[in-house]
């Protein structure tokens, strides 16, 4: 699993699961961030203190739906282990407790969310009209909340299924739906910040009942129950936490980061809340061969094929790097024909062009951590990613707030963010490489 000096093979025996899984999860997931960019580019036309707001309101939104991508991962991991053992019944089970436990926490972090937004947004210490944009945006997007949670929930039982095609039939319709409501909102209607924000949940909340219908089909051909299940819930909830304490270290180096950007001033973090959605859509795309391992590795591991769980694992690893390497490349190419989309200000546009000449760079790595993350979590391994995270946050935390002290720039920033994705990668690759990981059978 470490460094290899060789071109990775034009073909391979686990190509063709790979792709058939990983090429519709790419489409689903570039499509899921394409939500951001489309508010990005419609919101920054309206001025540099909205898209400063949207930055602020989409990185706690933003941290909030990450701490529950477990909803996704998790259930991913457990519905391929249960398809590999042959019991489908058990499998659709688990998703359905998936669908209601993020039910119960999308109503709980919506409410929150809506009474606590003047106070969170407080913490970034933003210019007042820029608050008043964040807050704003902030909770209109509370009213999606147990939406997008619910999607995550049946799009991580869906690709434990084996199935990636259906999640990217919603994705692209629902973003093409986001951008037809915000420009009609936004623009149509006047309603300005608000009404981008309140086309995202329209979307959200068509994307969660058509998953439903789906799902609905398959339960009733496996006579398995939509109903609640106490039991369930509270299994699924105690199966998620070691994923959910892995998320809240990731989230807390892009919570660190936007607060240390804010501070920076208004062009500062303008800047950054367009990097971070670029990056957020590469690296969403790079993990679509994560999807892959999550689906694969816990299907082998169901069958107890470890071998092949490490065959494939090898293969995933290969397709990963090389896709970022065209990524960095592309970003590189391209960079100062980016900042144009997303804002008129010269000074923002300059800025974002610095950092993304950082991200290029730093996407073949970046490839390589996806592919080994998806692998570890489709293999169970959460309690291992629990522990990494948080090490590498421990140690992200000083080098942010270094920049912030000597006055360094929003550039600098970034190459600590880089510095932080290294640090994963050590980690995983050394786990990679123990049998630790590679436990077979229905469940760990």
């Amino acid at each position: 699993m470490g460094p290899s000096f060789r071109l990775p093979p034009l073909r391979h025996a686990h190509d063709a699961e790979i792709l058939r899984l990983a090429v519709p999860a790419f489409g689903a997931l570039v499509a899921e961030p394409l939500f951001l960019l489309a508010d990005s580019a419609i919101v920054g036309h309206l001025g540099t203190d909205q898209l400063a707001g949207l930055g602020i309101a989409a990185t706690v939104v933003g941290t909030a739906i990450s701490l529950c991508i477990f909803l996704a991962y998790g259930t991913t991991a457990a519905v391929a282990r249960r398809m590999g053992a042959g019991d489908a019944a058990g499998a659709l089970r688990l998703g359905v407790d998936g669908l209601w436990l993020a039910g119960l926490l999308g109503v709980l972090l919506g409410v929150v969310g809506f009474a606590a937004a003047e106070v969170v947004v407080g913490w970034f210490d933003p210019d007042e009209g820029v608050a008043g944009f964040a807050v704003t945006y902030l909770r209109v997007s509370m009213l999606g909340m147990p939406a997008m949670l619910g999607i995550f929930a049946m799009t991580g039982l869906l690709r434990g299924l084996q199935d990636t095609r259906t999640p990217l039939f919603v994705a692209v319709a629902a973003n093409l739906a986001n951008i037809v409501l915000n420009l009609v909102l936004v623009y149509g209607l006047d309603l300005g910040i608000g009404g981008s924000a309140l086309g995202t949940v329209l979307a959200q909340w068509a994307s969660v009942l058509a998953y439903v219908v789906v799902v609905r089909r398959a339960l009733i051909a496996q006579h398995v129950a939509l109903g609640w299940s106490t039991f369930g819930v509270l299994a699924s909830f105690r199966a998620s936490a070691p994923l959910f304490l892995r998320n809240v270290a990731i989230r807390s180096t892009v919570v660190i980061a936007a607060v240390v950007a804010a501070r920076m001033g208004s062009t500062e973090i303008a800047a950054h809340q367009v990097a971070f959605a670029v990056w957020t859509a590469l690296a969403l795309g790079l993990d679509a061969i994560a999807i892959a391992g999550q689906a694969l590795v816990g299907r082998y591991l169901g069958a107890s094929d470890v071998g092949g769980a490490r065959d494939a694992t090898r293969r995933m690893v290969e397709l990963s790097v090389v896709f970022g390497v065209v990524l960095g490349i592309v970003i590189f190419a391209t960079r100062d024909m980016v900042a144009p989309l997303f804002t008129d200000d010269a000074a923002v546009q300059e800025q974002l062009s610095d950092v993304l000449l950082v991200i290029a760079v730093i996407q073949p790595a970046a490839g390589w951590v996806f592919a080994l993350d998806g692998v570890l979590i489709g293999a169970g391994d959460a309690r291992f990613l629990a522990l990494a995270q948080t090490l590498t946050v421990v140690a992200f935390a000083p080098l942010a707030t270094l920049v912030l002290a000597l006055d360094l720039s929003l550039e600098a920033l970034w190459w600590a963010i880089a510095i932080w994705v290294l640090m994963r990668l050590a980690l995983l690759v050394r786990r990679a490489s123990t049998d630790a990981w590679a436990v077979a059978g229905a469940s760990r």
